[in-house]
């Protein structure tokens, strides 16, 4: 069981997201107002947060969505979850298409740093089922 530490979206592509503590998503397309939503296997972006505060402790400054991640949570590591896996958080169903992803333009944080943690440690997810997610919300892995 984990908790939503931050809900994030952007406006475009290929820039930081912004918390903004709720979001609507929608079955199949993604979270509402997020420039990644779309009939795409990439609909959403999880992170874990104790990934993000270990990047912090090698002297990153970064907040939640500096890695383009829509969700932030605790308690859960999503990069050891396998492809088809169920998230559950209230009435919203996510289930992960991939783990990782190619970096073909190295982001600002990788630039600053020397690396990204998204690249490994994200996961990916498309809307099973809809409604919002807030931050404080519980998320629990539903099935393997």
């Amino acid at each position: 069981m984990g908790k939503i530490i931050a809900v994030c979206i952007s406006a475009e592509k290929g820039t930081p997201k912004i918390n903004i503590g709720e979001a609507e998503f929608v079955a199949g397309h993604g979270i509402k107002g997020d420039a990644h939503a779309g009939n795409w296997n990439r609909q959403v972006s999880l992170l874990s947060s104790e990934k993000i505060k270990s990047f912090q402790a090698q002297g990153a400054v970064i907040e939640s969505g500096a890695f383009g991640e829509n969700i932030t949570a605790e308690g859960i590591d999503f990069s050891s979850l396998s492809v088809g896996t169920v998230l559950e958080c209230g009435s919203v169903a996510l289930e992960i298409t991939q783990i990782g992803k190619e970096c073909h333009n190295h982001c600002d944080i990788f630039h600053r740093m020397g690396d990204c943690i998204m690249p490994r440690e994200g996961v990916f997810a498309k809307v099973l089922a809809g409604g919002v997610i807030k931050t404080g919300d519980e998320i629990v892995v539903a099935r393997k």
